[in-house]
């Protein structure tokens, strides 16, 4: 049976992630609040992350600022996990 979650991302009911994908108490939250198409949604905003600021997740330092915009991105805490202010995806119209 698929597990269902009301996805803090989407604001809909969706097809639950199937293992937790980050560790500790914050990938838990993820798993119980975001749904497979809001974890979708967050892989293509951490791609943007650590392109524009130039992030390695094998430094400590770049896992923790990652962390920061991944709360701020599902659950809104902190002051990262928008997209800057005037920020257009490449291709997009200007």
């Amino acid at each position: 049976m698929t597990r269902m979650v009301q996805c803090v991302v989407t604001n809909q009911l969706g097809e639950g992630l199937d293992t937790v994908p980050h560790p500790g108490e914050l990938g838990q939250r993820i798993f119980e609040n975001v749904s497979k198409e809001g974890w979708q949604q967050w892989l293509e905003r951490l791609t943007m992350i650590i392109n524009e600021n130039g992030l390695s997740t094998a430094d400590p330092a770049s896992v923790a600022m990652i962390e920061k915009h991944m709360r701020g991105f599902f659950f809104k805490e902190g002051e990262m996990g928008s997209l800057p202010e005037g920020f257009k995806p490449p291709g997009a119209k200007k």
